[in-house]
């Protein structure tokens, strides 16, 4: 297969980011998920765009691609997980994450990223869903220009418990905005498993002409929970398969972000994994 396999930064935030890399490059991993977070690449730290070019160079001494991330837990607000969104009543409080956006489509420019992924977020209490999907919408809008502008992708993610949780959540959402072309998904192979109909092979193909960055972990039925390979009920070698044989080109990226405190490990043997075929 010529899939091009990448670890998520998230599950190795108790390793420096210069060391993330050179680990990931030294097990032979094609690229990296890069979440943009207070320890890896701080998007709200001064000199972002210095800091920015000495990762591009040094990523092409490594030989890694990278995607940018933006699924930090408090990057923007040290005591509300995931907060603000982009449903948040508050105009300002959805204007920051907007503009975290835009900066994260002007890192992924600057490094040359196949793509940016977000998510929409949960629906705030007493807040109905077409008001939801209106602001969503809206807050949207300046993130789509600015990809379209950079030519780098904005890859949403439906999320469990989020506003767009599903395959069917983000069509309507991609169909309220006139279908932009700058709009693609992300896949995450475990939410499929977790929440949707289809089987995860088959929300591959559904979702083959939309498809610009996908996630890929263990998970069960009903249980949002991300987990090592072979922990869960997955059947690997169908959805490996599928990607390849849909011509997806961007990177698989391991989701493991609740296993740094053994992230050089879990890359090990992730890897090996997937290089495997995903066979348990």
């Amino acid at each position: 297969m010529s899939l091009l396999l990448g670890y998520g930064t998230n599950g190795l935030t108790d390793l420096r980011l210069d060391d993330a890399l050179a680990l990931l490059a030294d097990l032979g991993y094609d690229g990296v998920g890069l979440t943009l977070d207070h320890m890896h690449l701080d998007p709200l730290a001064p000199d972002l765009a210095a800091r920015t070019g000495r990762l591009a160079r040094q990523l092409e001494r490594l030989g890694l691609r990278a995607a940018v991330e933006t699924g930090a837990r408090y990057v923007l607000d040290p005591r509300r997980k995931h907060g603000p969104t982009l449903l948040d009543a508050d105009p300002a409080a959805r204007a920051a994450r907007t503009a975290l956006l835009v900066t994260a489509v002007r890192v992924a420019a600057e490094l040359g990223a196949s793509a940016v992924h977000c998510f929409s977020g949960v629906l705030p209490p007493g807040t109905d869903p077409d008001t939801g999907r209106q602001r969503l919408a809206a807050a949207l809008e300046p993130v789509l220009a600015a990809a379209g502008r950079a030519g780098v992708p904005l890859a949403l993610e439906p999320e469990p418990g989020q506003l767009v949780e599903t395959l069917a959540d983000f069509h309507r959402l991609r169909t309220a905005l006139g279908d932009p072309p700058e709009l693609g998904l992300t896949l995450d192979v475990g939410h499929c498993q977790c929440l949707e109909e289809d089987s995860p092979a088959d929300c591959v193909r559904a979702a083959a002409p939309w498809l610009r960055h996908v996630q890929i972990e263990d998970m069960r039925r009903g249980v949002h929970e991300h987990l090592p390979f072979g922990e869960g009920e997955i059947d690997f070698p169908p959805v490996l398969a599928a990607l390849d044989a849909v011509g997806y080109r961007g990177l698989t990226v391991v989701e493991l972000p609740r296993h740094s405190h053994a992230g050089p490990d879990l890359a090990a043997r992730s890897l090996r994994f997937l290089r495997d075929g995903g066979i348990r």
